[in-house]
């Protein structure tokens, strides 16, 4: 027969052992977003993701079955954490013309960012191989172009155009703009001549759009 309280003794320390295990996890992921920023992929280590989240090995083999998974879910803290200053913005009270070049600016601010040209862009491909990579990349990235562009065509901004290949279009534009950021020995140079580009363009659309 279950003692009084018992069921909430129980419940309680499920709710801090979960906890705890959550907190873990988060510190491999930041320990390992670090590590391979600084070192990318071959030159770091479980040890060394272990022991600078101050965690044993064992630990991380309890979140983690190896090195690929460890990058893995670094690569989706690096993406998550894009995605959602995007949103942030994208889905914000401005006009969507506003938010679209605010958005523009922010995912090229992105380029420039250390962890997210290391990560995402330098070693993704590689580490997860081209597909995955793309597919990934997809869910992170496709949704807020199509939301975008569905705004700015709504809005009067422009033309009416087929919304699922335009964003695909799109995508792979802005794909290969943030990988010549990240290749370029000047990258901040090359981020804002990509912004001058898309922009212009956009604008000759919009232009377009609203003499008809």
């Amino acid at each position: 027969m279950a003692t009084p309280g018992s069921g909430r003794q129980t419940t309680s320390a499920r709710s801090r052992r979960d906890d705890y295990a959550e907190s873990t996890r988060a510190a491999l992921i930041d320990s390992a977003v670090a590590l391979f920023t600084e070192r990318g992929y071959t030159g770091t280590s479980l040890d060394e993701i272990a022991r600078r989240a101050r965690v044993t090995k064992g630990a991380l083999y309890h979140h983690f079955n190896g090195k690929q998974a460890v990058f893995e879910a670094a690569f989706d803290a690096v993406e998550a954490d894009v995605k959602g200053r995007l949103e942030k913005i994208l889905h914000g009270d401005r006009p969507p013309w506003e938010r679209a070049l605010a958005g523009l600016r922010e995912f090229i601010s992105s380029c420039l960012d250390p962890a997210y040209q290391r990560i995402a862009l330098h070693e993704a491909p590689v580490v997860m191989g081209w597909s995955r990579w793309r597919d990934a990349e997809d869910r992170y990235s496709l949704g807020l172009i199509k939301d975008a562009l569905q705004d700015l065509i709504d809005a009067g901004d422009l033309v009416s155009v087929p919304v699922d290949i335009t964003s695909r279009l799109l995508f792979g534009a802005l794909s290969s703009a943030a990988t010549e950021i990240a290749g370029s020995a000047e990258p901040e140079r090359v981020g804002a001549e990509v912004e001058q580009v898309v922009i212009a363009l956009l604008q000759q659309v919009r232009d377009a759009s609203r003499r008809k």
